[in-house]
């Protein structure tokens, strides 16, 4: 009897032996990614930890961390300096970066965002009620908005002088607060920020005028995710692993945004549950789920818009070159066509 127990517990331990070492070289076998957001763990995020709680990623062999961020342009910058490998950022901030620094290689590969949210958000009061009314205004916001940047291509296409208007740098905290005052006649910013900034302010959606860019006739793509030539060139089947696990996670996302806006919350506990629910719905039915991302898929850009988004960037940030868009945006790691189309 003594023998036969023995004998068990020396089986049990090297079972347990065995399959500790498995899962050991099972998470050895993952590969680390460090991913960056562009901005703090808002409801646009719920994909991406989505994606991490489900086990998607990991069901790609990939062990991928999310850290918040403090703007486009450090997401950018953090997978330029090799710090991070791929982030989320706005796609202008990778034309500008790639214009000021050729050759840098950092490419997009999956546009989340159709369109740029970027929009001008004033008070109804203003009694701006087109584009051109905006001469003679003031506008805040911080020197690093896009919407700011990208003001001078709104301007051009409704065919009024963007010298017209006055700006008044603000930090990003105090930019809606100074419109509720009605300190400023209007902010730039994206449109899923800004309107429910207001609303925290006490200004009801009702009582603002919108104007989103892509309304207005400004092609520019918005965020995207990106990845270092490093990790491009050395492992490709990593990126394609991470945006299969995204793009499964976009489509949840979009199926079920209030079940996807719980991951927000479960990453910080300190976030409204209700307003992110409703900016990422905002994000979603604005910028998501367009009719171009309808008709070609998610994460795809065409190449004359393409084209056509990078010359505005261009003119509207006064970069001295004009990057192409082939080389700014990979396609090659999109997951297949059928698998990215949504109603």
């Amino acid at each position: 009897m003594n023998k036969n127990f023995s004998r068990l517990a020396r089986h049990a331990v090297l079972a347990l032996t065995l399959g500790c070492a498995a899962a050991t070289a099972s998470a050895q076998e993952l590969t680390k990614l460090k991913f960056t957001l562009d901005w703090r763990f808002e409801g646009p995020a719920a994909p991406f930890l989505l994606a991490k709680a489900k086990g998607y990623f990991a069901a790609e062999g990939l062990d991928v961390s999310i850290d918040a961020g403090a703007g486009s342009a450090g997401a950018v910058t953090r997978v330029a300096t090799g710090a991070y490998e791929m982030a989320f950022a706005d796609f202008n901030a990778l034309v500008e970066y790639d214009a000021n620094n050729p050759g840098s290689k950092i490419q997009a590969v999956y546009m989340v965002y159709n369109y740029t949210p970027a929009a001008v958000v004033l008070l109804k009061k203003s009694g701006v009620t087109k584009p051109a009314d905006l001469v003679g205004k003031t506008l805040a916001a911080p020197v690093f908005d896009a919407g700011r940047k990208a003001f001078p291509a709104f301007a051009k296409s409704n065919k009024f002088d963007p010298a017209g208007v006055k700006w008044q740098s603000v930090d990003p905290a105090i930019r809606e607060t100074l419109l509720a005052k009605g300190d400023v006649d209007g902010i730039t910013g994206f449109s899923f920020t800004s309107v429910l900034n207001m609303e925290a302010r006490g200004v009801k959606e009702s009582d603002l005028t919108v104007m989103l860019f892509n309304d207005f006739g400004v092609e520019l793509y918005g965020n995207a995710i990106i990845a270092s030539p490093k990790l491009i060139a050395e492992k490709p089947k990593a990126v394609e692993g991470f945006l299969r696990a995204f793009n499964k996670a976009l489509k949840e996302t979009i199926a079920n945004p209030d079940e996807a806006a719980t991951y927000v919350k479960k990453q910080d506990a300190l976030v409204d549950l209700t307003l992110e629910t409703r900016r990422l719905k905002m994000a979603l039915k604005e910028v998501v789920v367009t009719p171009e991302a309808k008709a070609n898929g998610l994460g795809s850009v065409t190449d004359d818009r393409m084209q056509r988004s990078i010359a505005e960037t261009a003119a509207a940030y006064n970069l001295k070159s004009v990057p192409s868009g082939k080389e700014l945006f990979n396609a090659a790691f999109l997951p297949a066509k059928a698998d990215r189309l949504v109603k």
